[in-house]
């Protein structure tokens, strides 16, 4: 457990500042994410080098196609999440609370250096979503940073601004989500639109920046729709890479059938009038 950052108090309660969700959380309660409680009128972080995952991927497993191709990198994830995506893929430690282990800051820092012979260069935060454990996302990716090895954050890009640009100056490159591009998709994932818009354009003038969308038939597979996305990006930097996923029932989602190859290929066919890279994954 540690004190949280970002909030402030209000009368008896306390508002989170971290996401935009903006929790308003009472005494003994927990934010919607689960993991920021208030204790006493503090907002402490309960997850705090609590690790539920951690393994040795390649760099395109995050994926990242144009940041260090061919390396490797130890991949650490937490527990919770800030959304609620019915088809999310790493259910069980988003959305449950699995068993956990404790792996401080110093420690992570130690395994990194220990397999960076065998190609790690430095530390993803993924499988659940890395700002929630901010706190720890910090203090672990300053240490990294100070000793010459590189920070990966695989988000779903729900968080503020000024959090955001607190870590940063840390981060060496990020994949974020955009998940769709419309706001009622957003909405049924207890996200909005706008606010990941805004951190992709933050994060893409500062680090290494690729996107990551799971097609979902019937949710997000218009062509109208992959042509708003590609263009959003494409005014950023037509540079940032775009990986097309494909959908398999999984979690909340398993009465939809997997994404058609067909739509795949159309989208991304669209993507690429916009984009100079865009790559299909899970064909």
């Amino acid at each position: 457990m540690k004190e949280a950052l970002f909030w402030e108090k209000q009368e008896e309660n306390i508002h989170c500042l971290l996401c935009p969700v903006n929790c308003t959380i009472s005494n003994g309660k927990y934010g919607f994410c689960k993991i920021r409680k208030n204790i006493d009128g503090g907002l402490y972080a309960l997850n705090y080098g609590k690790i539920t995952s951690i393994a040795i991927d390649p760099m395109e497993k995050k994926p990242l196609y144009r940041f260090y191709p061919g390396s490797r990198i130890l991949s650490i994830g937490g527990y919770s999440c800030n959304m609620r995506c019915p088809f999310c893929q790493n259910y069980s430690i988003s959305m449950e609370k699995p068993d956990l282990m404790d792996l401080s800051p110093e420690d992570l820092l130690k395994l990194a250096k220990k397999y960076a012979p065998s190609g790690n260069i430095g530390v993803a935060y993924t499988y659940n979503e890395p700002f929630i454990n901010y706190e720890y996302l910090l203090d672990s990716s300053k240490l990294i940073k100070e000793n010459g090895l590189k920070n990966v954050i695989v988000t779903n890009g729900y968080v503020n601004k000024e959090p955001l640009l607190k870590v940063l100056p840390f981060i060496d490159a990020m994949n974020i989500d955009l998940k769709g591009f419309t706001d009622e998709f957003y909405k049924k994932l207890s996200g909005n639109l706008n606010s990941i818009k805004s951190i992709i354009e933050i994060a893409a003038k500062m680090c290494h920046v690729e996107i990551t969308t799971l097609i979902i038939p019937g949710e997000n597979d218009s062509k109208e729709e992959m042509k708003e996305l590609s263009s959003f990006i494409a005014n950023i930097n037509e540079d940032i890479p775009l990986h097309i996923s494909r959908f398999f029932p999984n979690y909340k989602m398993l009465d939809k059938e997997k994404t058609p190859k067909g739509t795949l290929f159309e989208l991304k066919k669209i993507a690429d009038e916009n984009l100079k890279y865009v790559y299909l994954g899970n064909i």
